[in-house]
């Protein structure tokens, strides 16, 4: 059965290692984490030079890693062996390699700690292999985290370095960034490279050291749009058009869809109280009352209409029956969900 990463990362702090770590999926950066804090930390600098083996997939067949796995440690509790991009192993789609590493898995050699880094992808759940895997070996399967996850996993990431961030400034700046998380954490390193230790994040910070504008950025459009403030509405349009490859169309119109989609759960809500709205729409609390508004100002009806409209958006953006500018969509699209 497939482990938490937070709870393989507490038993290796705790000097915990068994002997065969699989660990694949979307998400990198957990792999990478793992694998880090193993070949790190699971042996001295004494003890690597003998007994720590990093082999990469596309340098190497299972036959070859198998040999290294079943190796005896030399003058040291434990051997290690790490293969990174193991997704690349020469011949790790053959029955061979697949049979060479479900017997390991069987029987592995305890003095052993053999990790595989497979990314991106995983292996087909309905072979012998991952089910002997999902047995025998501490397996991980990643994700990518959704959009709504973002705000919560990047307040989890400054809260970890002993920092706080505002409910905004964690919007804002995962919507910058975006869901790979290993940028998600070298972006917040840089920031905090210039504040003190215990300050919360704001968004004068994001906008001064991240390079995000405070007025004009789609968080601000989004949230101008819910109020139907056409004026602030159209000075961000117009800034996006001046920088279009700070600001390109289709991730705009993805996040526009996101916000009318949650309106669009809001009005079928029967249970409108904060609480209930914050989960049911995956929103910190401290946004639903701008929700509210904008369910005032977007009746039923209309969301439903401005959702065909972000359809047809999406559609131009990448070409078809279309053959308009970025600037041009989105214009066209914000005066019809403001005006229509």
């Amino acid at each position: 059965m497939a482990q938490k990463p937070e709870t393989i990362l507490k038993d290796l702090k705790a000097g915990k290692y068994a002997p065969i770590y699989f660990l694949q999926g979307e998400e990198s950066f957990y792999i990478d984490q793992i694998a880090n804090y193993i070949e790190n930390h699971a042996l001295t600098l004494a003890e690597k030079g003998f007994n720590q083996t990093v082999i990469y997939g596309k340098e190497a067949n299972m036959k070859q890693i198998m040999h290294h796995a079943k190796r005896f440690p030399m003058m040291a509790q434990r051997q290690v062996v790490i293969v990174k991009e193991a997704q690349e192993i020469t011949d790790l789609r053959t029955e061979s390699a697949k049979n060479l590493l479900t017997s390991y898995c069987q029987k592995p050699l305890p003095t052993t700690v053999l990790v595989f880094c497979h990314k991106h992808k995983k292996v087909d759940s309905r072979t012998k292999l991952a089910k002997t895997l999902a047995k025998t070996s501490v397996l991980v399967n990643t994700k990518k985290l959704y959009d709504n996850q973002l705000p919560a996993k990047v307040v989890e990431i400054f809260k970890e370095k002993n920092y706080k961030i505002s409910a905004k400034a964690s919007v804002i700046f995962a919507e910058h960034i975006g869901n790979n998380l290993s940028r998600l954490v070298n972006e917040a390193d840089k920031l905090l490279l210039n504040l003190p230790e215990g300050t919360e994040i704001t968004e004068a910070h994001i906008a001064e050291h991240v390079g995000i504008s405070k007025e004009f950025n789609t968080f601000e459009l989004q949230d101008a749009i819910g109020q139907k403030n056409i004026l602030k509405v159209n000075q961000i349009v117009h800034f996006f058009a001046q920088n279009p490859k700070d600001h390109p169309v289709i991730p705009i119109i993805a996040l526009l869809f996101g916000y009318f989609s949650k309106l669009l759960l809001m009005h079928h809500s029967a249970d409108k109280s904060k609480p209930n709205l914050a989960k049911k729409l995956g929103v910190n609390p401290y946004f639903i009352d701008g929700y509210l508004r904008a369910g005032r100002n977007y009746p039923l009806s209309k969301v439903v209409q401005v959702i065909s409209f972000l359809r047809r958006a999406d559609l131009q953006s990448k070409g078809i029956q279309s053959n308009r500018k970025d600037d041009e969509i989105l214009k066209e699209l914000v005066f019809k969900i403001l005006h229509a």
